[in-house]
This record gives C-alpha cells, structure tokens and sequence, in this order.
C-alpha cells in the first residue's frame, strides 16, 4: 500500500496539471509557500488538513470531491478483514 503522502501529493500534481497551473499559481491561489507545495507533491511533507482543503478549493474543489477518487480506495487484503470480521462476531457486535 502506497503512502498517503505520496498518494496525496500526486493527487494534488494531477489536478493541477488538468487545469494547466503553475505549482507559483496554485501556492498562491492556496496561501501556502511553493517550496511547500513542492515538497506536498513530492510525498515528503505530512500536510494538514486544513491545507489540503486549502489546495483543494484553489483547485476548484471540495474536500468530498478531492479525496473522491480512485488513488485512496483502498483495498484491503483479506487477511485483514478476517481478523476484523473475527473480531467483531467475537464481540457479538452487528
């Protein structure tokens, strides 16, 4: 499973690309620094949430429609969901 740093700054990169702006142009339009920027579509900064929505809007989108996207469906292996399907009919949960 990929980093949700890397998953997140490509997203950003890839919207950014479709509506052909500069990183300057979106920094700006966000009110956050180009290196920073830089650095979110890079995978190698922990962004906040307030600045995703931040990015988000300057790209003409909601949070919802941000993270709406095939990059952060997750599927999980099955490994995971025996244990948790184990777990909940253990603690008589429905």
């Amino acid at each position: 499973m990929e980093d949700i740093r890397m998953l997140v700054g490509k997203r950003i990169k890839s919207l950014r690309k479709q509506i052909n702006i500069s990183q300057e142009k979106l920094a700006f339009g966000a009110n956050i620094d180009r290196t920073y920027l830089a650095s979110v579509e890079n995978g190698k900064r922990n962004i906040s949430i307030i600045n995703i929505e931040r990015i988000a809007l300057a790209l003409g989108y909601t949070l919802a429609d941000f993270f709406d996207s095939e990059e952060f469906k997750i599927n999980l292996p099955a490994d995971y969901l025996l244990v948790a399907e184990k777990f909940f009919d253990e603690k008589k949960y429905k």
